[in-house]
């Protein structure tokens, strides 16, 4: 009677079993139709599987469960018996996906730490480092072509665009951070009375900055995380490039303005890092080429900014004789505002998935995969999609040495173990850029990033200052001479400007209330006179004589008096510091109207790029971009007139920007995820290197010979757009 009622039970638990598997094996037909269904229907979401078709439930969404990895116990044969960690059940017993309870990381079967399985070794401390990488790295193959489906899955919509304004924001600031140094330069260096020695340095250290800063951040956040060292490093610039606004020395200026560089040098790196990392591989090229037209935009607020500002003059204010705030300084108070906004809109984005991943934390990174799916679904009108991904693969984690230190340390101590550990990972990883299988890759694009910035922006600096050169020329041109004059009794009310007087007699004249613009007096005598709120910009008395002469008001000092004689005259609350004019200034309106223009021409160059990228390729439009720019720039060789030498600014502009764009492309998919914002960083900062090298030399040969910039930035353009075109085509590349 036992065996037939033993007989009957078992009848009915195979019976169920049968059942079961049937169930289950029929939700597995279904999901493989609909994915035949999916490819049939867009080739451009291909889902080629990892495994075979008889290993598919090893993929994404549908990851196999191993018996002796949950459990050895035979109550999972039981009716009903599931994990509510990779399945959810109705009332029914119906399957469905995409149910999340805290599903440990999918690990091929393989028994976790700690756990032991037939055949398997028990710990990878018996493994060799080698074998530890060599399973690591094919932990990161199978991850980029995995996370590749899962952004196929998640889609390109509403999350990748409000991703791509605040990033957008962030890139923004730099291009008005490296404008900034520019147009504030003149107008600092007078306001704050910079002898000639000093002049110049604002430009180089900004740079200097950068390049530090590029390295630093750059490395940081392969480290800790692209967002919260992007909000920490925007957060820096904008503290203290609104701080340089009210500083008075010169020294404090260039402080604040090298670590606002410091901070910003962060941005260009972690960008293109963190954006690349939720875009899927067909979208990466053209969107990261969008955003690059944010670069663009700095440029052009920047010189919109500094057109309506700095030559206002009466903008600016005065506490007392010692605190200044001239219309400069409004202007680099606004050119704060992107970096702020990009800090402001950050706080409310997510880390990046793929660093979550790399630094093994699953959970999280799953949680953001979904926010990006959720929310491009939602904007699509399609809220019942389900991410139907439960299981994604982690790298193995290598273990690197840590010191311990003793509870009881001094809190200072800790502080700066964490900054030592900090370092010695970023200079750790930055040594791993320089290993196979990255090592020429680095080589080349160092390469590259150097050549392409040497000339753009040595060539930067090279423009204006010849423009300035030319109008200077054309200006002196039409300086009015005055000989062997004599003035008595008069009263002089108005401005005086571009005149030279030589051999003069001034006899009892009154200067009130005027301005002395480009003026020179030579070998002339002031008897008798009265000057009383008098400025000269530009103004000199060369082998004068003063005699019993009154001043009060006025900023004619002994640097202004060259050679000349003062016999019983003084000198009365004379102005302090150094006079600034831009009323009427033809020169400033100019100078930035040029910028304006050369910095708008770039805008079709990067419409260009951005619809072809992913059509002719990264390479080609690399190179081909880097030889036309330096063909182009060798025809300024026959530049003689403000006119051409500003269209061949726009024009050399326009070419150029094409090779920025796809060097920012492949310098983000040549690099690995635990590497990229290292070598991205890396090869900022020789852009920098490049721009403060570039600043030093082509500057110094403004107004000295043409042959000797046109030729070195021609040569150096040519040569580093040949090295681009033996880098790797990563058009194919998935995100390792």
């Amino acid at each position: 009677m036992d065996d037939t009622q033993n007989n009957r039970t078992s009848l009915v638990k195979g019976a169920k079993d049968i059942a079961k598997e049937a169930k289950k094996q029929a939700a597995k037909n279904i999901s493989k139709a609909v994915d035949r269904a999916s490819d049939e229907y867009s080739t451009h979401r291909s889902y080629n599987r990892f495994q075979n078709d008889d290993e598919e439930e090893n993929n994404y969404n549908t990851y196999r469960q191993q018996d002796d990895h949950y459990t050895n116990n035979a109550d999972n044969d039981e009716d009903g018996a599931s994990s509510d960690a990779t399945e959810g059940h109705d009332d029914e017993d119906e399957i469905y996906e995409g149910e999340y309870q805290g599903v440990p990381a999918y690990n091929d079967g393989k028994p976790r730490d700690g756990q032991v399985a037939l055949g398997q070794p028990v710990s990878d401390s018996l493994k060799s480092r080698k074998e530890l990488e060599n399973e690591r790295q094919a932990d990161e193959e199978e991850l980029a072509q995995q996370y590749e489906l899962i952004m196929q899955e998640c889609g390109h919509g509403r999350f990748q665009w409000q991703l791509f304004f605040v990033l957008g924001l962030a890139l923004m600031s730099d291009g008005v951070e490296v404008f900034v140094v520019g147009f504030v330069l003149p107008s600092a260096e007078t306001d704050m009375c910079v002898p000639n020695s000093g002049a110049g340095w604002l430009g180089s250290i900004v740079y200097l900055g950068m390049m530090f800063g590029a390295f630093f951040w750059g490395g940081l956040s392969d480290k800790v995380g692209r967002k919260q060292c992007l909000l920490i490093s925007m957060s820096v610039n904008g503290f203290f490039a609104f701080l340089s606004s009210f500083v008075q020395g010169y020294s404090m200026f260039l402080l604040c303005r090298m670590v606002s560089g410091f901070g910003i040098g962060g941005a260009v790196p972690i960008v293109f890092s963190y954006f690349a990392e939720v875009l899927a591989r067909e979208k990466r090229g053209e969107h990261l080429s969008w955003l690059c037209m944010f670069w663009m935009i700095g440029g052009i607020y920047a010189s919109a900014m500094a057109w309506a500002i700095i030559p206002h003059y009466g903008w600016s204010f005065s506490m007392g004789s010692a605190y200044q705030f001239h219309s400069w300084r409004v202007f680099v108070v606004v050119c704060a505002l992107p970096c702020v906004s990009a800090v402001v809109a950050l706080t409310f984005m997510p880390e990046s998935p793929r660093f979550y991943l790399e630094m093994g934390k699953h959970d999280e990174a799953w949680m953001v995969l979904k926010h990006i799916h959720d929310t491009n679904m939602r904007a699509r009108g399609e809220p019942e999609r389900v991410f139907t991904v439960n299981r994604i693969k982690i790298p193995k984690q290598l273990d690197e040495l840590v010191e311990l230190q003793n509870e009881s340390a001094n809190p200072a101590l800790k502080v700066l173990f964490k900054i030592k550990a900090e370092l010695r990972g970023i200079w750790s990883t930055f040594m791993r850029c320089f290993t196979y299988p990255v090592k020429d890759n680095t080589l080349k694009l160092a390469a590259v990033w150097f050549s392409l910035s040497f000339g753009y922006y040595g060539l930067s600096v090279w423009f204006p200052d010849v423009i300035k050169h030319l109008q200077a020329d054309e200006y002196a041109s039409r300086v009015k001479i005055h000989t062997n004059e004599r003035i008595e009794d008069f009263t002089f009310n108005f401005t005086l400007e571009n005149q030279i007087h030589r051999n003069g007699v001034f006899l009892n004249d009154r200067f009130i209330s005027m301005k002395f613009k480009a003026v020179t007096f030579i070998d002339s005598s002031f008897l008798n006179c009265y000057f009383e709120d008098v400025s000269s910009v530009g103004s000199f008395f060369k082998n004068c004589t003063f005699v019993d002469s009154f001043f009060y008001n006025t900023d004619i000092d002994d640097a202004k008096l060259t050679n000349s004689k003062v016999i019983n005259s003084s000198f009365h609350h004379n102005k302090t510091g150094c006079q600034m004019t831009y009323d009427d200034d033809y020169s400033a309106y100019w100078v930035y109207f040029v910028s304006f223009l050369g910095t708008l021409a770039v805008l079709p160059g990067n419409i260009v790029s951005a619809l072809l990228m992913d059509k002719i390729g990264r390479l080609s439009m690399l190179g081909g971009s880097m030889v036309l720019s330096g063909i182009s720039c060798f025809f300024l060789w026959f530049g003689t007139s403000e006119s051409m030498m500003i269209f061949m600014l726009c024009l050399y502009n326009g070419l150029s920007i094409s090779a920025w764009n796809s060097l920012d492309v492949v310098t983000t998919e040549l690099y690995p995820t635990d590497r990229r914002g290292t070598g991205f960083g890396f090869c900022n900062a020789m852009c920098k290197l490049a721009a403060v090298l570039g600043n030093l030399i082509f500057g110094s040969l403004v107004g000295i010979t043409k042959a000797i910039p046109i030729l070195l930035a021609s040569s150096v353009l040519v040569c580093g757009g040949l090295v681009g075109l033996r880098l790797p085509d990563t058009r194919a590349n998935v995100l390792m």
